[in-house]
């Protein structure tokens, strides 16, 4: 039994009749009929009453209708499926995602990949430094990660992204807390609450903090922005957080920009020999990113503490 088998007859109990099975089918009625006949002689069970103004199903032609629609969509399916895998349209991509860039960048891939590649599923881990995230690149763990460089793999390729600047997240009632914008140096004498050793933002705070002279007190380490920043409010420290995070809002903490900020990479990275046709097509949703969000900074956050836990 052959697929055509199913689609011809599939077509003749449908229409009824043989006529116009043929032409639905853009085939000759004679090789139409000799087909039906072989399955049927396959079956051993007559499939269908011929008379001289129409075809009838017989009760195991009834059956015989159901299960090929039936198996014939899945048939369908499947070369629709298979093709827009081989497009690189369809399939699973694993990304991980720094915490920092999660909050302002995933909501606008997601959004993207809803419209442009409706078939895509993402599994997404999120609260993940760069050495982690280069550390599952290369273990295959994921496929796709939005780091913050330097990356220190030759397996792996790099495309930046955008560059954030550095801001101070403050206590509310912190002496600077009204100031438009404020030097590195004011900070000197302040408590840090920092990101821990391996990330991006750690490693420009303390290269920051050094060029300036003054080698932070770490009060705190914290490893994801909403814990950082409660404890912040908490009035443990001052810390500096990448400007896109100055819509995550913590009731008692202030956002200011720093004179001379400092600058932290984020970039896409993927293993070269991992980068699949479903892989280059998400990377390429990144292109149609808007840069990061601009404007005037909130000063003291009305809502409370942010639900989400993210990691830089």
């Amino acid at each position: 039994m052959e697929l055509r088998h199913l689609r011809y007859f599939v077509a003749v109990a449908e229409e009824r009749h043989f006529s116009r099975a043929a032409d639905r089918l853009h085939v000759a009625q004679p090789p139409l009929s000799q087909q039906i006949k072989q399955l049927e002689d396959e079956l051993d069970a007559a499939l269908l009453e011929r008379t001289t103004r129409r075809v009838d199903l017989t009760p195991a032609g009834e059956l015989m209708l159901t299960r090929a629609q039936a198996l014939l969509t899945e048939v369908d399916r499947m070369v629709q499926d298979v093709r827009l895998v081989a497009e690189g349209a369809a399939g699973v991509v694993r990304v991980g995602v720094v915490g920092s860039a999660a909050y302002r960048l995933m909501p606008e891939i997601v959004q993207a990949a809803r419209t442009r590649m409706p078939s895509l599923h993402m599994h997404v881990q999120a609260e993940m430094l760069t050495p982690e995230l280069t550390e599952a690149l290369e273990t295959g763990r994921i496929d796709v990660a939005v780091l913050r460089p330097p990356v220190r793999s030759e397996d792996l390729e790099v495309k930046l992204l955008e560059q954030d600047e550095l801001m101070v997240a403050l206590p509310g009632n912190h002496s600077l807390a009204d100031s438009s914008s404020i030097a590195l140096s004011d900070l000197a004498d302040d408590p840090f609450v920092c990101y821990p050793q391996g990330s991006a933002v750690a490693a420009a705070t303390f290269e920051a903090t050094r060029r300036t002279g003054f080698r932070p007190h770490i009060a705190q380490e914290a490893g994801e922005t909403s814990t950082l920043l409660a404890f912040v409010a908490a009035g443990m420290g001052v810390a500096l957080v990448p400007m896109t995070q100055r819509g995550f809002s913590v009731q008692g903490v202030v956002f200011r920009p720093l004179d001379s900020a400092p600058v932290v990479d984020l970039a896409l990275a993927w293993r070269r020999t991992a980068e699949t046709a479903l892989v280059r097509r998400f990377i390429s949703l990144f292109d149609i990113l808007e840069p990061g969000p601009s404007g005037s900074l909130p000063d003291v956050a009305d809502s409370g503490p942010a639900s989400a836990q993210e990691r830089s």
